[in-house]
């Protein structure tokens, strides 16, 4: 059966829609995957900041004095910001800023920390961002 004269040609014009549409659609996985893994790293290197900083921040003096177990807050955060640069989360194409470092309870650590995460196809689109605010917290107990 042959279509009508007026309809002929109709997929042709609906081919370059769909395939831009498409590429549309896999520009932005690839940007949200981005994120995703930025994410996961930044929450990875808190953990590790937080880890680090509960077992290598305890004070000493009280340790010694009654065998209590208190974190030393200063200590604690250059340890946690060591941890942190140490993990050269710069080199992955994302900015970090210094970590946020809170004892709580006198054994009890939380870092958190912020950066920003760069996309790949959104800043091509105009008006789309050039990078996204991410964020991830991780907190240690110090025991014995």
């Amino acid at each position: 059966m042959v279509p009508p004269a007026g309809e002929r040609g109709s997929v042709l014009i609906l081919m370059p829609v769909a395939a831009l549409i498409f590429i549309i659609l896999g520009a932005l996985a690839v940007d949200a995957t981005v994120l995703f893994l930025a994410e996961r790293e930044l929450a990875g290197a808190a953990a590790a900041a937080a880890n680090d900083a509960a077992t290598r921040a305890i004070d000493q003096e009280i340790f010694y004095a009654d065998g209590s177990i208190v974190l030393d807050p200063g200590l604690a955060f250059e340890v946690a910001a060591a941890s942190v640069a140490a993990k050269r989360l710069g080199e992955s194409g994302f900015a970090v800023d210094p970590p946020d470092v809170q004892v709580t309870g006198g054994d009890r650590v939380t870092v958190t920390l912020t950066g920003r995460a760069p996309y790949i196809f959104s800043k091509a689109l105009p008006g789309g961002p050039d990078t996204a605010q991410i964020s991830a917290r991780a907190t240690a107990t110090a025991e014995r």
